[in-house]
């Protein structure tokens, strides 16, 4: 009898794997904890320091209503990813940091994390609000002391206050952002550098952007009135809106991108189920069309042809013998040389070939290829007979690629040429059959290549996509039986 083995390996390679998280888990919440006292032990001498050095909490009606402000400024934070949010609480801190000194600032900020305390969708709350709350008194600290030096430094008047500000925003935004990316590439969510670059474009533009109407706020405050510090919801509600606008716009992008990659996958696997397709009658047809799809490409990429051209001319590489799933089963194997009735039928397979995509959404250009990849530049080619320019770039490209892999390959009428006499014929053909510029550029690719690639006998060029790998030829036929249908109409 078998004896059982777990999906994932036996049970003594299990425990061990399982072991050896468990003891990455405990390291990691170890050095999460050391770091997190580490930021408690710093906040709580700055706050020490601070007292030491003569500064107070003055204004205390200010100081309670600016607290507020942080807490809801928290409470309505915008998160741009699972592991990054950001708020407007910034304004409020760097504007008690100047009008009240680094200490009050620094409580202000602290303040502000109080929001995160009734949140149920945080793991380990008070960890992160003593983390976040060390973080936002030293970043807030931080921010008053250098607008002190600022403020000392200047002139007392609005430039000077100016100065400042913009000074309180760039060390608060460099602090919080550098101390803030730490924590989680602890737990191993996210890397420091991943975290800044996800916060760091709203942050860094949060300086020129805020610091001007904070700088108002706090010359108002200084010179008019101190109520003048309820103006401040109208540049929060502002600002608020800026960072959703951000966020959406991020969120688009992502949308947009992930759009593009699946329709791109869908695309490389419907081709590639088609020439599945078309294998399960034409045996040589599927290590055709992958050859000639990777060598179009690669010509496509000498030629400095766009990403997005190099990508579409691989698609048609794929499929641009598709109609030959419209033709007769046994001229596709015949092992003599055709007639001139059979050759007629076989060169209907551009045709019938673009008759089958251009009934597939998003496939109209590729079938236009498809069409013309037999045309000549003599203009003695089939189906259209078009000649020179009006043949598309795209299609000369497929049509070199396709007559040398279809030279350096076994035949069911004769054996394959060698490399060089097939380079030979190409050459000998420019301004005839093909297009000079093609050739000249495939037989730079070739002098580069292998001799596995130049004879298409490598791993890359083995016919598969991620989701026809696995599944058998008779379910794809089975699953492309309309594609046939359509394909009998021509």
């Amino acid at each position: 009898m078998g004896r059982y083995t777990p999906l994932g390996g036996d049970f003594k390679t299990l425990n061990s794997t399982f072991t050896q998280n468990l003891k990455m888990y405990w390291k990691r919440e170890s050095l999460l904890r050391a770091w997190v006292a580490l930021l408690a032990i710093g906040a709580s001498g700055m706050a020490a320091s601070l007292i030491g050095a003569g500064y107070g909490l003055k204004h205390p009606i200010a100081l309670i209503a600016l607290a507020v402000l942080a807490i809801g400024a928290e409470h309505e934070s915008i998160k741009l990813t699972p592991h990054a949010e950001v708020s407007v609480a910034s304004l409020v801190c760097v504007f008690a940091a100047v009008v009240l000194g680094p200490l009050a600032g620094a409580v202000v900020g602290a303040a502000g994390v109080l929001a995160d305390l009734p949140r149920r969708d945080t793991a380990q709350p008070i960890l992160r609000w003593t983390t976040w709350t060390s973080i936002r008194f030293i970043a807030t600290a931080g921010a008053g002391l250098a607008a002190a030096a600022v403020t000392s430094a200047a002139a007392g008047d609005f430039w000077g206050l100016f100065g400042a500000v913009a000074a309180a925003f760039v060390v608060e935004t460099t602090i919080d952002l550098g101390l803030g990316a730490v924590a989680p590439a602890i737990r191993g969510s996210n890397t420091v550098g991943g975290a800044i670059r996800v916060l760091g474009p709203a942050l860094v533009a949060s300086v020129p952007l805020h610091a001007p109407v904070v700088a108002i706020l706090a010359y108002s405050y200084e010179t008019i009135s101190p109520w003048s510090v309820a103006l401040f919801a109208i540049p929060a509600v502002a600002a608020q809106r800026l960072l959703l606008l951000y966020r959406q716009q991020r969120e688009s992008a992502a949308a947009l991108t992930n759009a593009n990659e699946r329709l791109a996958g869908a695309n490389l696997s419907f081709a590639t189920a088609l020439v599945a397709t078309l294998d399960a009658r034409d045996r040589y047809t599927a290590g055709h069309s992958a050859a000639v799809a990777i060598y179009a490409r690669d010509i496509a990429k000498r030629m400095g042809l766009t990403n997005d051209e190099q990508e579409l001319v691989h698609l048609c590489g794929l499929v641009h013998d598709v109609g030959k799933i419209g033709l007769p089963a046994g001229l596709l194997e015949k092992p003599g040389a055709l007639s001139l009735d059979e050759r007629r039928q076989m060169e209907q397979h551009s045709v019938i070939g673009e008759r089958i995509l251009r009934n597939v959404a998003d496939y109209e250009e590729i079938a236009a290829i498809v069409r013309h990849h037999h045309e000549r530049i003599d203009g003695n080619g089939y189906p259209d007979r078009l000649e020179g320019d009006e043949i598309p770039l795209l299609a000369r490209i497929i049509a070199v690629a396709d007559a040398y892999n279809a030279m350096t390959s076994d035949r069911p009428y004769r054996d394959a040429m060698p490399s060089r006499v097939a380079r030979l014929r190409l050459a000998q053909a420019v301004e005839s059959q093909f297009d000079t510029a093609v050739v000249a550029a495939f037989e730079a690719v070739l002098t580069a290549a292998s001799e596995d690639y130049r004879m298409a006998s490598g791993a890359d060029f083995v016919l598969s996509s991620q989701d026809t790998a696995e599944r058998p030829i008779s379910q794809l036929v089975d699953d492309l039986a309309p594609v046939a249908a359509v394909a009998a109409l021509a």
